[in-house]
């Protein structure tokens, strides 16, 4: 089984995840989970990567951002989840390419098609048909006071290059996701409540 969790910034996509891989590791499944953007790899290479993309002092254009995390995104399923998958374990990935489509399609104008066409080309057919896939929401007061908080929590992540952005680039990436919400038909979940609510309203979809 394959699970992505999706959202903007904040929405606690990593806290689900892990919540979720704990709750399958109590039935005595195997699960692997990861976050698409590479942050948190231990694999040397892309965790460089990862760096390359969301310091925001890099001059690097945009479109080159999209190969990059499509780099990313290829190796981590190529290492991971396929292996995975073909063990019959469970895989949960935060983010996949449509983060890619919202932040650098919608957000920073890249072009949607060249996004698009690009991932067909290098991401394997079954890899855009994930078993189940949730999409994280907030309004814009509660994700500006979140921000606020991993802000304070932590420098270097204030220091990222989408996050370094103002409040209209997200609002337009909120709007980005309700609209890929929509035309992908993919169930949004109301993150605003405790850890504990969310997590209760992404197990009854399950």
């Amino acid at each position: 089984m394959h699970i992505v969790i999706e959202g903007q910034d904040a929405t606690g996509k990593d806290t689900q995840a892990n919540k979720l891989k704990e709750y399958f590791e109590s039935q005595g499944k195997k699960v692997i989970i990861y976050s698409e953007s590479g942050t948190g790899s231990d694999d040397e290479f892309i965790k460089t990567i990862a760096k390359l993309n969301y310091g925001s002092k890099q001059d690097i254009d945009n479109r080159t951002r999209v190969m990059l995390y499509l780099v990313n995104r290829y190796e981590q399923w190529r290492k991971l989840a396929e292996p995975a998958l073909k063990n019959g374990d469970i895989v949960i990935t935060a983010r996949n390419w449509l983060s890619t489509l919202v932040y650098e399609g919608y957000g920073a104008g890249v072009s949607k098609s060249f996004i698009i066409k690009l991932h067909k080309l290098v991401m394997p057919e079954h890899y855009f048909k994930p078993d189940k896939i949730f999409l994280l929401t907030l309004n814009e007061k509660e994700q500006r006071k979140r921000l606020g908080i991993q802000d304070n929590k932590d420098w270097d992540r204030k220091k990222e290059v989408w996050k370094s952005e103002g409040d209209s680039f997200q609002q337009k990436l909120n709007k980005a996701y309700l609209k890929i919400a929509k035309d992908f038909d993919i169930k949004t979940i109301d993150a605003s409540g405790t850890v504990e609510a969310v997590f209760e309203s992404i197990l009854r979809e399950l």
